[in-house]
């Protein structure tokens, strides 16, 4: 019975297409994984009562600056052009281990309050070899599913990001890999994030691919984004150097041409949006029809905390709203209905689980309440304000809930948040981050009172 778990008589959104919604159904975890989804389960348990809430997969953030947290809200105005100098020139050089290590600590218990199980941690802030142990070590002691994408350094904006010729090292990401990733099994796994063409020589953006295809590594890259990524036709770059591939995920995307959306399609590439910061920061359109008209699975993300929120709630609502308005404006001008394969709720509330999972590389493992997978599992109250009366349980979580309505958070069937508070020690997390944010922002302001030359 210790390492059974029962969650009764919620409404379950397994996202797992044979055993569909249970309007009241049972979750049986055995130790680290799902045992069964049923309508009713006898076994022998500890019980939670989830009767009125409604029980989903955890969700899955395909890619987040999780080294930012420190410097939440810094930058709540700027463009992509902005953030590349008010964060990347400012503060990334700046950054010490212990604040990459804050940061990730308090940045992962940040996603598991939200109900984010799984995190694809963007790390470009490898400064020396101790900040990648460091912003592993945030992620381990946080208890979250995480994939570690090591990314290069971020000590000067004109060396790293300007038709770069440095290349991330070799024999450290092979370090770092042997001494914390030398299982596929393990509750964190790796992956290499690369800055691409336009940003880097052709011959590092060759040297990086091949040094993650070396070493096993998926890849994650930004494309097609704002008025920097979005002119580099970067798709067709990766296509001339002979790079693309079913191991890369691309992110953002929004102004790719036909072409390459069809490149990216035919050679197995994911997708990854962040949609409340494409149109908040000016990288463009998110791109979710394209997407899934090229029948592609994209996924959302939350990517940075320096100009919006770092939860799923808001991104799953305007991914939402930002495709809609678009088909709506269409319908309008041609006076006809909208289509009927127009993105639906469900259809967000996959971009969110499964779609995530399967970017990440670990639909094999989470994403939906599929027995034999990790037992990564939240629970939505569905007895609150603005939750309360739940009649579409799908739109309850997709369209009313909120990270305060997060009651229960369970990862590889260990219980992180219950009865709407984090089992972790949160306020050493939060005592942590805030020095590093004093430390950050009084560093940064005197650094811009030096004088220049």
């Amino acid at each position: 019975m210790a390492d059974r778990l029962l969650l009764r008589g919620g409404s379950v959104i397994s996202m797992d297409p044979k055993i569909g919604d249970l309007p009241k159904g049972d979750v049986l975890i055995e130790g680290d994984k799902i045992a069964q989804v049923a309508p009713n389960i006898q076994a022998d348990a500890q019980v939670i009562d989830v009767t009125g809430d409604v029980v989903i997969p955890g969700f899955v953030d395909s890619h987040r600056h999780t080294w930012e947290c420190a410097i939440r809200g810094c930058a709540p105005n700027a463009t992509l052009d902005d953030y590349f100098v008010d964060v990347l020139d400012t503060f990334a050089p700046i950054y010490r281990p212990e604040d990459v290590y804050a940061s990730n600590l308090a940045g992962a218990l940040e996603c598991i309050n939200a109900g984010i199980t799984t995190l694809l941690d963007w790390s470009h802030i490898n400064n020396t070899p101790e900040h990648p142990d460091a912003g592993v070590r945030g992620l381990q002691e946080s208890g979250i599913r995480g994939v570690y994408a090591y990314g290069s350094a971020n000590l000067s904006l004109n060396d790293y990001w300007n038709q770069s010729k440095i290349a991330i090292p070799k024999d450290d990401v092979r370090r770092v890999r042997d001494t914390y990733f030398s299982s596929k099994d393990g509750l964190l796994t790796m992956q290499l994030a690369t800055r691409g063409p336009g940003f880097c020589m052709d011959d590092v953006c060759t040297h990086e691919w091949k040094l993650a295809r070396e070493l096993g590594l998926p890849i994650t890259v930004h494309v097609g984004m704002g008025r920097l990524a979005g002119r580099f036709a970067m798709i067709k770059q990766l296509q001339r150097l002979n790079l693309l591939g079913p191991d890369t995920t691309y992110i953002h995307c929004c102004y790719f041409n036909d072409e390459e959306w069809q490149l990216v399609k035919d050679t197995g590439g994911k997708i990854s949006i962040a949609s409340q910061i494409e149109m908040q920061m000016g990288h463009g359109q998110p791109p979710i029809g394209k997407s899934l008209k090229y029948g592609l699975r994209p996924s959302l993300s939350i990517d940075v905390v320096t100009t919006a929120p770092g939860d799923m709630f808001t991104n799953m609502r305007s991914a939402f709203a930002s495709e809609r308005v678009l088909v709506n404006a269409v319908a309008w001008e041609a006076n006809t209905p909208i289509p009927e394969n127009t993105l639906t709720a469900r259809g967000v509330l996959e971009m969110a689980t499964t779609n995530g999972a399967y970017t990440v590389g670990l639909e094999d493992r989470t994403g939906s309440l599929t027995p034999g997978k990790q037992a990564d599992v939240v629970v939505i109250d569905g007895k609150a304000p603005g939750t309360a009366p739940v009649i579409d349980p799908v739109a309850t979580v997709v369209l009313a809930a909120d990270v305060s309505n997060v009651d229960t958070v369970i990862i590889g069937g260990k219980v992180h948040k219950r009865d709407g508070k984090l089992v972790a020690n949160y306020a050493r997390a939060r005592e942590l981050v805030e020095k590093s944010r004093d430390y950050l922002t009084e560093t940064a302001a005197k650094k811009k009172l030096q004088p220049v030359g």
